[in-house]
């Protein structure tokens, strides 16, 4: 009686394959950067002295803590450093992205929490709101042309929460996950 060769040994190529090269790319690509983007302002002039501002807030080593992380500072209200205690500043989207940059999550900062965006299912989805953002940030510049700050200020942001859902290929699997979590409900 012989076994067949699979039931008792995995191939050593299999397991590289499959196990050993994902966990090296994922590895690559850590530590994952935190970033808000919103409106800074030195005084409570409104939006005549205001303008748009991205901060980094720090860095995780997973999708899971970065989550916790910038969910903990929104809901504390913790988003600057006291070294620009003078800066008033209202976030508006939370960023998370890995080491090159690409998009793991984003989400909408609204009344203490973040409403992290569903990713794109698909390059044709992603592409649809590509083409969305741009008409969107075409109507901005357009608004910026003609002095309306404030238009050109919304029209942003709107294609900011669009682009929020332009996760790197690479996390969509991931982010999909995280979200099904009760946690991030």
């Amino acid at each position: 009686m012989s076994l067949p060769r699979h039931a008792t040994f995995t191939p050593i190529g299999e397991i590289v394959a499959q196990q050993v090269l994902p966990r090296l790319r994922h590895a690559q690509k850590l530590p994952l950067r935190i970033s808000c983007i919103g409106i800074a302002s030195y005084d409570d002039s409104g939006d005549v002295g205001s303008f748009d501002r991205t901060l980094v807030i720090g860095q995780c080593p997973s999708p899971e803590e970065a989550m916790m992380v910038a969910s903990r500072r929104v809901a504390h209200d913790d988003i600057l450093s006291d070294a620009r205690a003078a800066l008033r500043f209202r976030p508006r989207v939370m960023v998370i992205q890995d080491s090159d940059l690409g998009l793991v999550l984003a989400g909408e900062v609204r009344a203490g929490i973040v409403l992290w965006q569903q990713p794109v299912a698909s390059d044709a989805e992603a592409r649809r709101v590509v083409t969305e953002a741009s008409r969107l940030r075409g109507m901005a510049f357009t608004a910026t042309g003609r002095g309306d700050a404030s238009s050109a200020r919304d029209l942003r942001y709107r294609a900011s929460l669009l682009e929020a859902r332009l996760v790197d290929p690479f996390w969509r699997e991931t982010a999909d996950e995280l979200l099904r979590l009760p946690e991030a409900a």
